[in-house]
């Protein structure tokens, strides 16, 4: 199948999201004049456009589009066209409400805004498929496209009655009977069976708690039924283009989708990332989703939007100061992405996003942000020849699973704390700060290639998974796992013992007798340094060859850390520099080393291939200590033995 390459060429993309039919057509000209001046190739064209394309049912409006494409190829610019699905024109839903999605207390979604469609409405699809067909027979010939792009942040919800139909036939083929429905639901607690298939409804408005079985499966099969509306217009697409990649935009770490499932049937893996300026660990998260998104690419991906100044959605929403645009673009770069864009191209002067931020600002071509476009443009045309298509190659996996997620995010259990994005970052920032390449993996993934494999928390695990688990460490690989992992099985039925028993055996564990989570500001000691958020009562088996008690309180001398082997358990969340210190000795004793060692505070080494990449997310000058000699693509200069990088600096060293 066609991949990102097919699209690059050997370049890096560079662009963003353009909605010129905001502007009049006098616009367009000097646009492409900015664009050029700004080394950009590549734009998408569409995304919202379906009113401008459809304006009436049936109705076709394509000359401005087709104006518009001749007009980037003129200018050697390439157009990633979007299916404008994600947000129906308002005609739709007013003769066919049948598309509009409810919510939990049968509450309309209504034109307005976007996002505004029933995943499962057979109506919707089949308009969708209509515009779609069309366009991609018009422009499949087109020498300006370069790839797809299917609708726009797949996150819709729909509790409605269609969708109610179509959540039993899923649920039919997931468990073939009601009988099976019944006893991976556990409706025997509270009365619920289920005597006939018309009684079973999404997961609405209820006196009380839900069957959390039943909340689960619903999260399934909404990731599954958009999944399904990606993949109708994907094939059409495909149909008509076989050539020519197709790529849908996920939102990073979106609670939603089940993105590796949705990653199989992409040819492009695209994100959406928005850190917060103020953020102290904005870079981290940005790491984050970006070695998330590398592993779901296994290799490079499309950084699709990003802000080159202040998103408009936050509380206070603060512009990027000087060079961070920059810094965070090539941080994107040197951890796998192959194109930088953006939304958007130009800043709206209407509409709800009229103070989310451009590539041109309300500032215009003489506003900071467009100069600091036009110097990240020329930086990528200059590394690209060295950084296009090379892997990231990393021996450390941080496992991550959607089904997890969802089951551990419910009501009724021990802490409401715990919040599993929260402690995934801070796994994954302990690794970032020790300067240890990292990929994520699906506990089922062949593991074979990392030889340390750390678990943050997997409250739900498959049998599968355990396996694979078990597996790995006989091979010789090291294990660390966090608190709350092997607790539920793929139903989120509460294994025996409150852990599976593999695992307890696998870590020295005979029992484990309580959960005793953390309140705000609480924490417990252990030694040198504090868990924090969570604790366990423990008691061990006697074949642990290393375990770290706790000191004082309940759990007086019970083991807050076991080592058995390669296996580690952690059993509550060590403070950011003991986790750290823990993990990087881990790896250390898995033979596995930072990319450079003795880094200044602040300062990120990101290896792609024979280049290495310097990045200062500090506010002071640092210098670094890099052996040998190199040719710093972004100056020209010569480097030996040691480089400075300035404020929010980047350097980018091939040997």
């Amino acid at each position: 199948m066609p991949n990102l390459s097919d699209a690059t060429r050997g370049r890096l993309l560079y662009g963003g999201d353009y909605n010129p039919e905001q502007w009049p057509e006098e616009t367009w000209h000097e646009d492409v004049r900015l664009m050029k001046d700004a080394g950009v190739n590549s734009v998408t064209l569409g995304v919202f456009s379906w009113s401008k394309l459809e304006p009436r049912p049936g109705e076709r409006d394509f000359g401005w589009l087709d104006r518009l494409m001749d007009l980037m190829h003129g200018n050697g610019i390439g157009v990633v066209l979007a299916t404008p699905t994600a947000s129906p024109p308002p005609w739709l839903g007013r003769l066919h409400p049948d598309t509009l999605p409810r919510d939990e207390d049968g509450r309309t979604e209504w034109w307005g805004g976007r996002q505004h469609f029933s995943h499962s409405s057979a109506t919707y699809r089949r308009h969708a498929a209509a515009i779609t067909e069309d366009l991609a027979a018009r422009y499949a010939s087109h020498p300006a496209l370069t790839m797809w792009h299917i609708n726009n942040e797949y996150c819709t919800y729909d509790h409605g009655d269609e969708a109610a139909t179509r959540f039993r036939a899923w649920l039919r083929a997931r468990y073939g009977t009601l009988e099976a429905l019944n006893t991976a639901w556990g409706t025997a607690f509270w009365s619920q069976g289920y005597g006939d298939w018309e009684e079973v409804i999404p997961p609405r408005r209820a006196h009380y708690l839900k069957n959390p079985a039943q909340v689960l499966d619903f999260r399934r099969f909404t990731s599954d039924m958009l999944l399904e509306c990606y993949a109708a217009e994907r094939d059409i697409v495909r149909r008509h283009t076989p050539h020519l990649p197709v790529t849908t935009n996920f939102m990073p770490l979106w609670f939603g989708q089940d993105a590796w499932r949705w990653a199989e049937e992409e040819d492009v893996v695209s994100v959406d990332l928005y850190p917060d300026p103020r953020d102290p660990l904005g870079a981290q998260h940005g790491a984050l989703v970006q070695d998330m998104t590398r592993s779901q690419a296994r290799g490079p991906w499309m950084l699709m939007e990003q802000a080159a100044g202040p998103v408009n959605w936050r509380g206070v929403n603060h512009p990027k100061p000087r060079g961070l645009n920059r810094l965070w673009s090539l941080q994107a770069v040197a951890r796998g992405a192959d194109a930088v864009c953006y939304f958007q191209w130009r800043q709206s002067r209407q509409g709800a996003e009229k103070f989310h931020s451009g590539m041109i600002g309300h500032a215009g071509e003489e506003g900071r942000t467009f100069q600091e476009v036009k110097r990240l443009g020329a930086d990528l045309g200059t590394i690209a020849p060295l950084v296009s298509g090379r892997p990231v190659d990393a021996s450390v996996a941080i496992l991550h699973d959607w089904h997890s997620w969802w089951a551990g995010t419910q009501e009724a259990h021990p802490s409401r704390r715990v919040e599993y994005p929260e402690v995934l970052r801070a796994w994954h920032r302990a690794l970032w700060e020790a300067n240890l390449p990292t990929d994520f993996a699906h506990p089922e993934h062949d593991l074979s290639r990392y030889r340390v494999v750390v678990v943050p928390q997997l409250y739900l695990l498959t049998d599968a998974a355990i396996a694979n688990l078990l597996a790995h460490v006989r091979r010789g690989a090291t294990l660390v796992c966090g608190f709350l992992t092997g607790v539920a099985d793929e139903d989120d039925r509460i294994r025996p013992g409150g852990m599976d028993a593999r695992l307890r055996a696998l870590f020295g564990i005979r029992t484990l007798h309580e959960w005793w989570p953390l309140e705000a500001g609480e924490s417990v000691d252990c030694g040198d340094w504090r868990g924090t958020l969570w604790s366990e009562e423990i008691e061990p088996d006697g074949t642990a060859d290393e375990t770290l008690p706790y000191r004082g309180g309940e759990l007086d001398g019970l083991p807050a850390v076991l080592r058995k082997g390669r296996a580690w358990y952690l059993s509550t969340l060590p403070e950011p520099a003991a986790l750290r210190a823990l993990l990087a000795r881990a790896a250390a004793e898995a033979g596995v080393r930072p990319v450079l060692d003795g880094l200044p505070a602040g300062v990120e080494a990101v290896r792609r291939g024979e280049v290495l990449f310097l990045l200062n997310h500090g506010r002071d000058p640092v210098t670094v200590q890099v052996p040998g000699t190199h040719r710093d693509l972004l100056t020209g200069e010569t480097v030996t033995g040691r480089v400075t990088l300035g404020r929010r600096g980047v350097a980018v060293l091939a040997s």
